[in-house]
């Protein structure tokens, strides 16, 4: 299918479906005018990609997850490394939010206390 198509259905620009492919997260194949050409793996992947971007992880993370990824929920098999990134990644979360909780704690310190 041609990145229009793949764009109407699965509702992702083919700005945003070009720059996944840049990012090595979704693969195409070049016809002989140069169009790009998607296999029809390819709407499965792309909600893949979706579903995990709406958990927080990075493209970079994505890269690495994205092979473990079934079915379009996606179900993750625990295959090699999946478990140790999925956990980096929890920790770093867990960080930054006592890093902002903190943060707020010394804003509202600032602010008069009611009463």
């Amino acid at each position: 299918m041609l990145i229009g198509e793949l764009a109407r259905r699965t509702g992702v620009s083919p700005r945003l479906l070009r720059y996944y492919e840049q990012q090595g997260l979704l693969d195409s194949a070049r016809g002989p005018n140069g169009y790009r050409h998607f296999g029809d793996d390819a709407v499965t992947t792309v909600r893949q990609i979706r579903a995990l971007l709406a958990a927080g992880l990075s493209t970079d993370v994505i890269r690495t997850v994205l092979p473990c990824a079934r079915g379009t929920a996606p179900e993750l098999e625990y295959c090699p490394e999946l478990v140790r990134t999925l956990s980096d990644e929890l920790a770093d979360l867990d960080s930054r939010i006592d890093t902002l909780r903190r943060s707020r704690e010394s804003l509202a310190a600032f602010l008069p206390v009611p009463g």
